[in-house]
């Protein structure tokens, strides 16, 4: 799961970054924006993995992760309604979801490019932004349609038409500032666009960076927002990026204390992974022998083959069960024998959907087509 993390300048992305990470990124923006970002993986911590590691001893044991990308600096124009284009634009494309750092801290001796501290402002900015990058792709892609229905063959003109009409309907939404993944469509539609990779499709989270004289109203300023800005599709947070950052540097035992005088219950970098898998409607399934114990990232709702073509390609096109038993039952019974002699190791066919916390090993065979 990749995070595309952008914002105007001096919102404290690169803070965000670093807090949500662990990294030591430098603070300092680059004029024009970098050709790459700061990249940042997170293990996300399952302990269930602690525990089928001292079932089965492993020789590895790997968590599911996320990668967070900082887009280092801004495009020269971002923010004055130019859109996003370049390495930037391609950089945000890839990524499965958007954060959204908006500055809500004063401090004088880091001037706002606005010369004021305005969260609604900043966000309707970037969401303009967002909006007319995507503007721009359908635009672009209209006017082809249009140039190559002059060569078209007269069987080709209809299909022409019918998509000119589809992405004229979304062009016509997008002027409303009605964002992509606000927009409804069928499950056909759905895939016929995933090629564009347009921005306002994407899942955004709002990430409030507020400052330390704030952290005692964070609860607050976190309802207030998310009522305001409570959309299909859009999460919400607010998170001291500095005291954040800071606390990653401590050990977790001062870091625990810390937070426990400062009523805080739980990391930023927990918190935003828990908000990550929400969002995207994410879960884990586990997978455990003497080579390795694993966990994977799949969509809540994904069938037993999709599950196993995220370990490989072969699993889901070889498919053909999947021996199956929940991880609680594991634990109850102390073994995939014991748990298979009690009939819960069960095994399932292609339409099964696979639950979170479900250990399973996928028979397969690579000569099936």
């Amino acid at each position: 799961m990749d995070i595309g993390i952008l914002g105007l300048p001096r919102s404290g992305k690169t803070t965000i970054f670093n807090a949500l990470t662990r990294g030591h990124a430098q603070l300092t923006g680059h004029a024009g924006g970098a050709a790459e970002p700061n990249v940042g993986v997170v293990k996300v911590p399952d302990p269930r993995l602690e525990t089928l590691a001292a079932m089965f001893h492993p020789k590895k044991v790997t968590p599911a992760e996320i990668t967070y990308l900082d887009m280092v600096g801004t495009p020269r124009g971002f923010g004055k309604g130019e859109g996003i284009s370049g390495p930037f634009l391609n950089q945000l494309a890839r990524a499965d979801a958007l954060l959204h750092v908006v500055r809500a801290f004063e401090n004088p001796a880091v001037p706002h490019v606005a010369e004021s501290v305005d969260p609604d402002r900043d966000i309707a900015t970037v969401n303009l932004e967002l909006a007319f990058s995507d503007l721009g792709i359908l635009e672009r892609r209209l006017e082809r349609l249009q140039l190559g229905l002059k060569a078209a063959k007269p069987q080709e003109r209809e299909a022409i038409h019918r998509e000119q009409e589809f992405l004229g309907g979304i062009r016509t939404q997008l002027e409303a500032e009605v964002p992509l993944r606000e927009q409804t469509f069928t499950d056909e539609e759905a895939r016929s666009l995933e090629g564009y990779q347009f921005l306002t499709a994407k899942p955004l989270i709002l990430l409030l960076n507020i400052g330390e004289d704030q952290i005692d109203q964070q609860q607050a300023i976190e309802a207030r927002y998310r009522e305001r800005y409570a959309r299909p599709g859009i999460a919400l947070v607010a998170l001291c990026g500095r005291l954040e950052m800071d606390l990653t540097q401590m050990s977790e035992e001062e870091a625990g204390e810390f937070r426990a005088e400062m009523g805080l219950p739980e990391s930023g970098l927990a918190r935003m992974i828990q908000v990550c898998y929400d969002l995207l409607g994410l879960m884990s399934f586990l997978t455990a022998g003497p080579e390795e114990v694993r966990a994977w990232t799949i969509r809540k709702g994904t069938s037993a083959p999709k599950a196993a073509g995220k370990i490989h390609s072969d699993f889901e096109r070889g498919f053909i069960r999947a021996e199956v038993v929940r991880f609680d039952d594991l634990m109850a019974t102390g073994s995939l024998a014991e748990a298979r002699r009690q009939g819960l190791l069960r095994s399932e066919g292609r339409t099964y959907i696979m639950q979170d916390g479900d250990v399973v090993e996928f028979l397969f065979n690579v000569s099936r087509r």
